[in-house]
């Protein structure tokens, strides 16, 4: 008795998902396309003072266009900018600039008789 039962509830599982239509039954399938262009803004920045890690990004997305641009502080005391745009039409684009004086320290090395590799550098 139970194995019947088991059995039609099956069937019945089965024929609740048939619509009755196959696939030369003359009905058209109705196809929803749920395509939304992709649309997005972000930004954020950082400012570190242990690592002096100064940097900062803006990015826009409408569709396939994208602009944006972001900065960063260089080891040498400058700041790139760099402004960019990408889209079908023109591809990838950016425009670099740097601002500031760059600030190279100089380094001494000392030599020491001591050194008993052997090797002068």
């Amino acid at each position: 008795m139970i194995k019947t039962l088991a059995v039609l509830c099956f069937v019945g599982v089965v024929f609740a998902d048939y619509d009755g239509y196959g696939e030369n039954s003359g009905h058209e399938d109705h196809h929803v396309d749920y395509y939304s262009p992709p649309h997005y803004n972000y930004e954020y920045s950082v400012h570190d003072p242990k690592t002096h890690d100064v940097k900062s990004q803006y990015e826009t997305r409408v569709g396939d266009v994208v602009k944006g641009y972001y900065t960063l502080q260089e080891a040498d005391g400058t700041t790139r900018e760099v402004h960019y745009t990408s889209d079908d039409k023109n591809g990838f684009n950016a425009e670099v600039k740097r601002t500031g004086k760059a600030y190279h320290p100089q380094v001494y090395q000392q030599y020491h008789e001591s050194d008993s590799s052997g090797h002068h550098y």
